[in-house]
């Protein structure tokens, strides 16, 4: 498992829970380390075990982010009370669904549950109630929401943090590898109670449970509308045709990608791909002067990646790529100013009472009510700006009903008192009674 980003929350006060001074070590698995299931009556036995067993169920998977292509899971790790851990090599047992299925009515808990559910669907393993430890620490407002930092200020304990961004699909999987895949499931239904606790103290467990439950209903996320619009530095490139010459390499990339099961930036660098399509060059000798494409890199290599750019600069101009993305809901923030004065200046409010919500409710903003939401609503809000019409918008545009219920009055608010400057700068008076 890699942590979760901890950077979401940087409001850590004097109210922040969880302040652990002394970790303890968490060395070994307290039934050892459980050998890893690799065929299938070694499956069904342990299909068996977990069936006995009681109680929420632990669940991790560990993926091989920047070796492999895709994000499927190279192992698996379980624990539940009565059943005790262990691991399993999804590459030799593909189809976990009949551990699924004798899972399915019992809560699931997993630590930044988006990351690993998607794999976990992969192999016939979908939750029907879950718990996440990552999303109850960030809604009860602690500052670091890690694994590691979570269990050490939950529960005093410390977590090894070595092995968390290692090719997992090595094989055999070392011993050490498999110690720390064994304890990221040791204590986290131990961390779920706790977490559970302090969520019930703070008067926030509706509001975890209700993001978990929109968490289990989720459709699988579409997919994404020109992926090579994502390369890191593309916003250097200005022209059309250096755009196409992004998305033929990036294309060309991602196909010898899928083919080799092997993470795109290992055969080439999103830095590469913009350089080329920054030069374009016509020839190999000009390629090999870009960087990222330099002398070691074989002729055929090299072949492909021309013949890539070529594409690009022989196409008629109607196919090339739009200068920016094809974008549903507002403009971007940065253009409202210019296109709609007022409703930069209600983007503006909003964003100002959230936060101090925000901070009030000790969790993230982001995390109170999305971004997104606040922009489309600010953008195109209601005719008649109540509580009442803010609350169903927001409604509509997916909020869940605790998040409806904290903000649609405060933004309602930020709304009314919404002005624009006599520059035309977005601007909010001070909120009336």
């Amino acid at each position: 498992m890699t942590d979760a980003p901890e950077d979401a929350i940087d409001q850590a006060s004097s109210d922040a829970p969880g302040q652990a001074v002394h970790a303890v070590p968490l060395l070994e698995p307290s039934e050892g380390i459980p050998p890893v299931i690799a065929d299938a009556d070694a499956l069904d036995a342990i299909v068996r075990r977990f069936a006995r067993g009681h109680g929420p169920v632990a669940i991790d998977a560990e993926r091989a982010s920047g070796y492999r292509y895709g994000q499927r899971a190279y192992l698996v790790q379980l624990r539940r009370e009565g059943s005790g851990s262990t691991l399993i090599d999804p590459v030799a047992c593909p189809d976990l669904s009949a551990l699924g299925a004798v899972l399915a009515d019992n809560e699931w808990v997993l630590h930044a549950a988006n990351q690993d559910l998607p794999c976990l669907a992969e192999l016939g393993m979908r939750p029907t109630r879950l718990f996440d430890t990552e999303l109850a620490g960030r809604l009860a407002g602690f500052p670091r929401v890690g694994l590691g930092p979570m269990v050490e200020n939950v529960l005093g304990l410390s977590l090894e943090k070595g092995h968390s961004a290692v090719d997992w699909s090595t094989r055999p999987l070392p011993e050490p590898w498999l110690r720390y895949a064994a304890l990221d499931v040791e204590v986290l239904v131990e961390l779920r109670n706790a977490l559970e606790q302090e969520l019930h103290d703070q008067g926030k467990l509706e509001w975890a449970q209700q993001e978990f439950a929109a968490i289990v209903a989720a459709p699988p996320p579409a997919p994404r509308v020109d992926p090579w619009r994502r390369t890191s530095g593309v916003h250097k490139i200005r022209r059309r045709r250096q755009l196409a010459a992004v998305r033929e390499l990036w294309q060309v990339r991602d196909r010898l990608a899928r083919e080799r099961d092997v993470s795109p930036g290992r055969v080439l660098s999103d830095a590469a791909i913009v350089a080329a399509a920054l030069a374009m060059p016509s020839s190999i000798a000009g390629l090999q002067a870009v960087a990222g494409f330099g002398p070691r890199m074989h002729r055929r290599a090299l072949e492909q990646w021309i013949a890539a750019i070529e594409v690009a600069r022989a196409l008629p101009e109607l196919q090339l790529p739009t200068a920016t993305a094809t974008h549903e809901g507002p403009p971007p923030p940065r253009a409202w100013a210019d296109k709609d004065p007022l409703a930069a200046a209600r983007l503006s409010a909003a964003r100002a009472a959230v936060t101090t919500l925000a901070e009030q409710l000790h969790l993230p903003q982001e995390n109170l009510v999305t971004p997104e939401l606040v922009r489309r609503l600010a953008w195109t809000p209601p005719s008649r700006v109540t509580d009442g019409s803010v609350a169903d918008a927001l409604a509509v545009l997916g909020a869940r009903p605790w998040q409806v219920q904290q903000v649609s009055p405060v933004i309602a608010r930020a709304f009314v008192t919404a002005r624009v400057s006599p520059n035309g700068a977005a601007a909010h008076a001070s909120a009336v009674e």
